[in-house]
């Protein structure tokens, strides 16, 4: 916002004040909190969790000093007085709210629901604002006080961490984002685009010909995040952003990510790299889909396999021994619960069967063809495309495969190590290994704003082959049929599970394709790839492919 540029230092000295007291800052700012004790106190300090009374008492004060607009006041009645003074002032100051009526609903134990009540006025324009959010009573650590326990959250439930608000002119013009159709797209028909839609107002809104309005908004700490607008006091002109997105394969993303808690999928079109879905179901509003950097399982066996057959290593109808264990460099490796050894095993039977082993024993190469630790990276790189700086119209992270030695070296090969990824990557990397051709994904147009498309060399036709023939068998006859069953067309998938530390359940990690469509997905804690990432990519390629 161009007249709330001084809000954006209040959210510095408040992102400062956060990051260096964390969660656990009572002691910290004790002694400018309510969260301190005066010199010579003799009163025994109380413990335990807070009565009754003082739960309704501390939220009375808190609220009375809030709606006042006293913010000094309200801020000393939590734990993190010099956290939560600077977006307290902000509410009354930049953010321009007054006629605050705070309700408290029913007290939960400590916990206290309540709604507001407001108007944002600016220059003469006034809008009322309203919206629910609660707060949670604590025992003050160093004295024993009732204490808010502040978060941003307590203020306005989208706040976060770094977090300020303001009202003034809008930092970029309204947008009206349409599909690849002209269909448009708006936060309330796809949730998941929320955070996707305000990035890309902020970049494209000046280029997409509007003009901004007057609007309360969340300004986010992140530079790449754009404002999150909370009340239009005065509307803008809407420029049209055509997106390479689909509409129908959009809201079928959105529905599928629902089956399953922190889930996420990415949609691309193999022929031309554009991203036709993202969603996310989270409890946070990262955009997992696009910029995760997790270990992806065996999908990572996709990226493996091309690199024994480029290297000479092995072939599709070739050996690839699946024993029981499989030991590199003094690290033992296993396959999943259940699974056969086979020692007579083709490349293509231990791709679909998902053989940690056969690639294992494979990864030190063969005499004649033999393989490094730059080998893979070398391969995701310039095949794939991978870690090539993209650009896809967002902010996203472009996978990352490093040379990697010791027992990493073939913990990499099977997708854990320090290989890193998201759905946005293994869709992409599904579009490669099927078509030959590296195409980077985008989600807008290259022309808007002239950005360079990153480049990679692609496959080799006899390559490309096998691959697609590998994740065909796979989706008929491997781990993916289960969750490829009922599709038609030309399909292909390959599965994963990645085990985390702290974890007791694997992520779960699938990838496929249907036609002209490929998608990926991921769910943390999932099981195995089957479970929840396979119903999730079936459903996006049923409605794409």
């Amino acid at each position: 916002m161009r007249n709330g540029a001084k809000a954006a230092i209040v959210g510095g000295v408040f992102a400062v004040m956060v990051g260096g007291a964390g969660y656990g800052a009572y002691n910290i700012v004790s002694a400018v909190s309510g969260d301190s004790g005066s010199a010579g106190t003799t009163a025994e300090k109380k413990t335990g969790p807070p009565s009754g009374d003082e739960v309704e008492e501390t939220s009375k004060k808190f609220f009375a000093a809030w709606k006042k607009g006293d913010a000094a006041t309200a801020a000393a009645e939590t734990n993190n007085a010099q956290a939560a003074r600077p977006l307290l002032v902000a509410y009354g100051g930049q953010a321009h709210i007054t006629k605050v009526k705070i309700t408290p609903g029913t007290p939960a134990g400590t916990t206290v629901p309540f709604s507001v009540s407001a108007t944002v006025s600016y220059e003469g324009k006034s809008k009322p604002l309203a919206y629910e959010s609660e707060l949670t009573v604590v025992r003050g650590k160093t004295t024993g006080k009732a204490l808010v326990d502040w978060q941003p959250s307590v203020v306005h439930p989208e706040l976060k961490t770094g977090d300020t608000l303001v009202t003034g002119e809008a930092a970029s013009p309204p947008i009206e984002a349409v599909d690849r159709n002209g269909v448009v797209l708006t936060k309330e028909k796809y949730p998941s685009l929320g955070p996707v839609l305000d990035t890309l107002r902020e970049r494209y809104g000046d280029k997409a010909g509007g003009t901004p309005g007057v609007e309360l908004a969340i300004r986010h700490e992140s530079e790449s995040a754009g404002d999150t607008s909370l009340v239009t006091l005065a509307k803008g002109e809407a420029g049209k952003l055509r997106t390479t997105l689909s509409a129908n394969v959009q809201a079928a993303a959105e529905k599928a990510v629902k089956r399953f808690a922190e889930s996420s999928v990415v949609a691309v079109q193999p022929s031309t790299g554009q991203v036709l879905a993202v969603a996310n179901h989270r409890g946070d509003a990262f955009n997992a889909a696009f910029q995760g950097e997790v270990a992806p399982g065996s999908t990572m066996k996709i990226i493996t396999a091309a690199t024994l057959i480029d290297n000479g290593v092995a072939s599709m109808n070739g050996p690839a021994p699946c024993p029981p264990t499989a030991t590199w460099q003094s690290q033992t490796f296993k396959n999943l619960t259940g699974m056969e050894p086979n020692e007579g095993a083709t490349l293509a039977n231990s791709f679909m069967r998902s053989c940690n082993t056969a690639f294992v024993k494979l990864i030190d190469g063969t005499e004649g063809n033999p393989l490094t630790d730059e080998s893979l990276t070398t391969e995701a790189q310039e095949r794939f495309g991978l870690g090539k700086d993209w650009k896809t119209g967002i902010v996203s992270f472009d996978g990352s495969v490093p040379a990697s030695g010791g027992p990493n070296r073939a913990a990499n090969a099977i997708g854990q190590g320090e290989v890193q990824m998201n759905p946005l990557n293994m869709a992409s990397v599904t579009s490669t290994a099927i078509t030959g051709t590296f195409r980077q994904p985008y989600l807008v147009s290259p022309k808007l704003d002239n950005r360079q498309l990153a480049t990679a060399r692609g496959l080799s036709s006899g390559t490309a082959a096998q691959l697609k023939q590998m994740m065909r068998l796979t989706a008929t006859g491997g781990t993916a049929q289960e969750a490829m069953r009922g599709l038609g067309g030309d399909i292909g998938a390959k599965t994963g599970s990645s085990e985390v530390d702290g974890q007791k359940t694997s992520d779960s990690w699938f990838t496929g394709f249907r036609n002209d469509v490929a998608a990926a997905a991921m769910t943390e804690e999932g099981g195995h790839g089957g479970d929840a990432a396979g119903p999730i990519v079936a459903q996006v390629l049923r409605a794409g492919g």
